[in-house]
């Protein structure tokens, strides 16, 4: 990588834009939403079941204008979801406060394991065993998803919950290959647990991006 490069990705001018869509947010408290959704290559967190391993290596995706990105959204959307990857392994600053300026909303779903850039309209944290949140995001975290694959992250989804704010709110996601057998423990989870909620893949299965 050349000198100049780093240096605008150092900045967040630019940015490893894995993809950018226009479509319905499937997951968690804003599903059902329209939204723009910006996947940022680049995660070494490495979970298993991961269904965007593609996005692992950040050099797979072209270094793009973080303005160029922007424009795109303006034209579609007043939300903007940026996920990845893992978003947080590059600085946010520059992309939240050109989307702010436009009044588009600024969202963002990551793991917690990288320092919290950006400004945000909305934090969902969704933690991961291989490599854990940095304590300070807890408290900023507005929504915080955990995906179950097997009945032990139900202690795990505790161990998390116990950290974030008090106003957080508590999804259980079944992950998707494992769906039909840990549904039905999640919904009994939930039922003798109602803090928690339950997010579904609702865009798998609506067939759409």
């Amino acid at each position: 990588m050349d000198t100049q490069t780093k240096l605008l990705l150092d900045k967040g001018e630019i940015l490893p834009l894995m993809e950018e869509f226009y479509t319905i947010q499937g997951e968690g408290y804003h599903t059902g939403k329209a939204a723009y959704f910006i996947r940022i290559g680049g995660c070494d967190v490495g979970c298993h079941w991961c269904d965007v391993k593609e996005s692992w290596n950040a050099d797979l995706h072209p270094a793009t204008s973080t303005l160029e990105i922007v424009e795109h959204v303006k034209q579609y959307a007043n939300t903007a979801v940026i996920t990845g990857g893992e978003p947080l392994m590059w600085n946010m600053d520059f992309i939240t406060q050109k989307l702010q300026e436009l009044d588009i909303k600024t969202h963002i779903e990551t793991s917690g394991a990288y320092p919290l850039t950006g400004h945000w309209d909305w934090i969902c944290l969704s933690p991961k065993k291989n490599k854990p949140p940095l304590k300070a995001i807890y408290e900023k975290a507005h929504e915080l998803k955990i995906i179950v694959y097997n009945k032990h992250d139900f202690t795990f989804a505790e161990e998390h919950a116990q950290k974030v704010n008090k106003d957080c709110e508590l999804f259980l996601q079944p992950e998707w290959s494992n769906r039909e057998k840990m549904m039905p423990n999640i919904v009994d989870y939930v039922m003798k647990n109602p803090q928690w909620k339950i997010s579904l893949q609702t865009h798998k299965y609506l067939n759409i991006p």
